[in-house]
């Protein structure tokens, strides 16, 4: 299930990224990208203010990143993007703690999630990915027990 992110209000939610920090969007990107990668989830996140000049940096790893340019605020943003999903709505999850953008994604039929309680989610440590196949320890017995089933179905031509 994707997610609908209102990025300066989970950043205000999260214990290490601050709004006055310069980079607090850059901060608040690089673990929105950790978060897809361990959880194959898709996230759109919505930003105030596009710096002069700037343009949303590429897709990548299924995060999207939007910046809005004033008079446009993130929040008329996100509001739109619900509107556009129509009835695709119920496979979102939307992210704020604004209780307008909260009520407005119910009411399109997407789930809703306080910024708090993602932030909960992404300070998490993740689970460590396995990165071989696991090794297998039997005992004797169970090893002498393969083997005499594998002898026994050879004898057979293996129709058992």
């Amino acid at each position: 299930m994707p997610y609908l992110i209102d990025g300066h209000n989970l950043i205000a939610s999260l214990h290490d990224i601050h709004l006055d920090d310069p980079d607090d969007e850059a901060r608040l990107i690089d673990l929105l990208r950790t978060f897809c990668a361990h959880t194959g989830k898709g996230l759109t996140v919505y930003f105030d203010q596009r710096a002069p000049g700037a343009t949303n940096p590429p897709t990548l790893g299924g995060l999207r990143v939007r910046f809005i340019t004033p008079p446009r605020t993130a929040d008329d943003a996100i509001l739109a993007h619900l509107h556009r999903l129509g009835r695709e709505a119920h496979n979102w999850t939307v992210v704020s703690s604004d209780n307008l953008i909260r009520r407005a994604a119910i009411q399109a039929g997407a789930r809703s999630i306080n910024s708090q309680a993602f932030a909960q989610l992404l300070e998490k440590e993740p689970e460590p990915v396995p990165t071989e196949k696991p090794s297998a320890q039997l005992s004797d017995d169970e090893i002498a027990t393969w083997e005499a089933i594998f002898k026994q179905r050879g004898k057979n031509g293996g129709n058992d």
